[in-house]
């Protein structure tokens, strides 16, 4: 607990600090996913004009039948409403936003990340950690429930949207897609640019992919038949209880399966070989709460370290260097309309305000998710992208990258099991609480007894091919003997891609008919 007083609040600070630092960085990521979804997207648009052009080479005719029937003398269309509709009408025409208006949507997407990155950082989570600490709760079970939301709002705010807004599966598109990025996408970007070579501790990767494994194959029994009953929302929810016991008991879990061997103080993949020379700050799913070494910490107990942590965050103080000023103004707005709304419990002023920091943070995670997912809508429509496929690629990585640039920092430090840890464990959470909860309330509360429909068939094998991933990537790591490195980077990069690619000709038909168009 002395490391943990000591050096939390600075770690905390040095990590979103240097995340922010990392922000062309995450902007160059997720525009390169979105522009490999669109490449795609564009050359089976093309290849399948092209082979419709041939005499003979049109579409099935029981395919035809589901696309269009007539009945009666009535013409109905089989497609899908498209999500778009769900949303306020926007400034400009489709075909304005086809001539470049577009950029203007993308551009906001991706401010949105921006501003729930900010959020969560700067309120959210720091509201949490104070709930934790007047509920006393211990750091497994802390991370394991309060601070794992704080990694994971915006991903269970997109499903909430999905399931009460737009009816869509955007949502769990974005869970799906999130989790795959986390496990290869993460896992590949720490092995590439750590600078060295990284080892893992085998049980830490057990437990979490594990679990992980379950909440999956859970997932894949549930949505099988395309909907979700008020029983199956439930048992993933009652399966994250369990996983939260796995958490409180940790430790003599460990112990059982080492058979009595020396066992590392582990916390959801935190490995505390020295508390003398770590720190903690209990949080069993974000990185920027973990074990940090003890170097960084003292750096920034520095009078220039404080003064850059109040620039970072007031919109009133402008920073130095131009670099600096230049992402200042970017968050300005972000920044000013935070700082008259929500108290900053870092102060001490503050501090006894700690939940109406975390509501108030709750609503505007709400509010930055639907335009985000709004503009994330808008986009798919214009480029002709489905809904779900923009879920599992540009969402997905939007949400994701800042737990990318936290896990690549603590890489960095040669703490391969927080990196790893991190990105499963988040995982399960977006699984089993992201989607358990809204499917729950629908079919619970909001209309007793009803289900929730999955309008994607494409998703099952999305689900399947997420199964697959993991496999392979603790597989991967079994074989390259534990170690995060350049070969285990590219292998599980080029995986990421593979999956990519095939969800997207999945959801496009191309292998078998699955999907209705879009209407």
């Amino acid at each position: 607990m002395e490391g943990q007083q000591r050096g939390g609040p600075s770690s905390r600070r040095y990590m979103r600090r240097k995340r922010r630092d990392m922000m062309h960085v995450q902007v160059c990521l997720v525009l390169g996913v979105l522009g490999v979804t669109w490449g795609v997207s564009a050359l089976t648009d093309v290849s399948r004009l092209h082979l419709e052009s041939f005499p003979g080479a049109s579409l099935d005719q029981s395919q035809r039948r589901k696309l269009l029937a007539v009945a009666n003398g009535t013409l109905e269309i089989n497609c899908t409403e498209p999500a778009i509709h769900q949303f306020p009408t926007d400034v400009f025409s489709n075909s304005q936003r086809r001539q470049g208006a577009v950029v203007l949507h993308i551009v906001a997407a991706m401010y949105m990340f921006f501003a729930l990155a900010i959020v969560c950082d700067d309120y959210f989570v720091v509201s949490l950690e104070k709930i934790c600490e007047k509920l006393s709760l211990t750091e497994d079970v802390a991370g394991a429930t309060f601070m794992a939301t704080g990694s994971s709002a915006p991903e269970l705010f997109a499903s909430i949207i999905g399931v009460f807004i737009t009816h869509s599966d955007v949502g769990v598109g974005t869970i799906v897609g999130s989790a795959v990025f986390n496990i290869l996408c993460i896992v590949g970007v720490c092995s590439l640019f750590a600078g060295q070579v990284v080892y893992l501790t085998k049980y830490a990767v057990f437990r979490d992919s594990f679990c992980y494994t379950l909440s999956v194959l859970a997932l894949m029994a549930f949505i099988y038949d395309g909907r979700i009953m008020w029983w199956e929302s439930l048992v993933l929810v009652f399966m994250y209880v369990g996983y939260i016991l796995v958490m409180k008991f940790n430790s003599s879990i460990q112990r059982f399966f080492t058979r009595g061997g020396s066992v590392k103080a582990i916390t959801n993949g935190n490995a505390a070989f020295n508390p003398d020379d770590y720190s903690f700050h209990g949080d069993g799913n974000d990185p920027t709460k973990r074990l940090l070494p003890e170097g960084p910490a003292n750096k920034m107990t520095s009078g220039e370290e404080g003064n850059h942590e109040q620039v970072l965050n007031s919109p009133f103080r402008v920073p130095g260097r131009p670099m600096e000023i230049f992402k200042w103004l970017v968050s300005w707005p972000i920044l000013f309309l935070l700082f008259l709304t929500l108290p900053d419990v870092n102060q001490p002023r503050w501090e006894k305000y700690y939940l109406v920091s975390f509501f108030g943070s709750t609503v505007w995670i709400a509010v930055f998710s639907y335009v985000m997912v709004w503009m994330v809508t808008v986009v798919g429509f214009t480029l002709g992208i489905p809904d779900v496929i923009m879920g599992i690629t540009f969402l997905a990585a939007g949400t994701s990258v800042p737990d990318c640039m936290a896990s690549l920092l603590v890489a960095r430090q040669g703490q391969g099991d927080m990196a790893v840890s991190n990105s499963l464990g988040s995982n399960v959470f977006d699984i089993l609480i992201g989607l358990g909860v809204p499917w729950s309330i629908q079919t619970l509360a909001v209309s007793m007894g009803s289900q929730v429909l999955i309008n994607s068939r494409g998703l099952f094998y999305s689900v399947v091919l997420l199964l697959g991933s993991v496999t392979l990537a603790v597989l991967g790591i079994h074989v390259n003997g534990w170690r995060l490195d350049t070969r285990l980077g590219v292998y599980v990069l080029l995986l990421y891609v593979i999956f990519l690619t095939i969800s997207i000709l999945i959801e496009y038909n191309v292998f078998t008919f699955i999907n209705l168009p879009m209407c």
